[in-house]
């Protein structure tokens, strides 16, 4: 990190300054939804000063809105002046994850398709921007991928946000590709545009994404979205791997397969797409 010969007074003066304007910018609600989601990031418990420095706030409002969670049983002390998410807060997640047909669905079909290619598979959904994880089958090996259920990666950059983003409209589509300073978040990252949209122009033919390690060095990830019966873009089925496991060869094998496995789930949200097999590998040219 490059540090320029400048006054400690002054810059504590700055951070600090521009830390309350922003802070001034939010309402209570704004604030409150921050601290909530700094809270279930994954590396938990996070200490308090850890959630100020993710939210942008002063300890001091980090410090009330976790009390007042804790009282409602949002949040829970940890050991070390941490704090956890608390049981109300679980127990509505449970609730909410368990009443979503797309994940009862994909569970199943995430089971064999780790089975099948040894890789993780996973499940996630969109949020503006954001492609969240919500469930996650993994093989057991001496290495884990670092996006776990609760995980956020901008559509742009990961395989299941990149299939999501092949089948939106063009409007939305725009609203992602053409924000100012897209965020590199490893070398291979692609910022530009005019690239982005010929990755969606691949995934459209073949109905599958590839995340060349655009998320994350060293890995590399196969994504096909899941449609609802109106052709709505719902959520993603992928699989991810490092790279010397999850080579090119591998993903002409699996893109296929992950793209049927999508459309499994498809078909039972009631979507008009074929279904060839649950996960079956593709024989000799066959598509899926």
């Amino acid at each position: 990190m490059e540090c320029g010969w400048v006054k400690l007074s002054d810059m504590v003066k700055a951070v600090n300054t521009r830390s309350v304007d922003q802070e001034l910018a939010k309402g209570p609600v704004d604030k409150a939804m921050e601290v909530l989601d700094a809270l279930v990031q994954p590396g938990g418990p996070h200490r308090l000063g850890e959630i100020a420095r993710r939210t942008g706030l002063t300890k001091p409002t980090v410090h009330r809105h976790l009390r007042t969670m804790a009282e409602y049983g949002f949040a829970e002390p940890a050991e070390g002046g941490s704090y956890r998410p608390g049981p109300r807060l679980l127990g509505l997640a449970a609730a909410a994850l368990s009443d979503s047909r797309a994940l009862e669905l994909a569970r199943p079909v995430l089971a064999d398709l780790r089975r099948r290619t040894g890789h993780v598979a996973c499940y996630a959904v969109r949020h503006a921007s954001d492609a969240v994880y919500l469930e996650q089958s993994e093989p057991a090996r001496e290495y884990r991928m670092s996006a776990r259920p609760g995980h956020r990666s901008p559509l742009y950059t990961c395989g299941v946000g990149l299939a999501m983003l092949s089948v939106l409209p063009a409007e939305e589509v725009s609203a992602v590709l053409d924000a100012p300073d897209l965020e590199a978040r490893a070398p291979g990252t692609l910022t530009d545009p005019a690239a982005l949209r010929a990755v969606l122009a691949r995934a459209a033919l073949s109905g599958y994404a590839v995340d060349d390690e655009y998320d994350e060095p060293d890995v590399r990830s196969v994504a096909a979205p899941v449609l609802d019966a109106e052709g709505r873009a719902v959520g993603a089925i992928g699989i991810a791997g490092l790279t010397f496991t999850l080579d090119a060869g591998s993903v002409e094998v699996f893109g296929p397969m992950v793209r049927a496995a999508a459309r499994t789930v498809s078909a039972g949200l009631g979507a008009r797409t074929p279904v060839l097999g649950v996960v079956e590998p593709a024989r000799g040219g066959e598509q899926a």
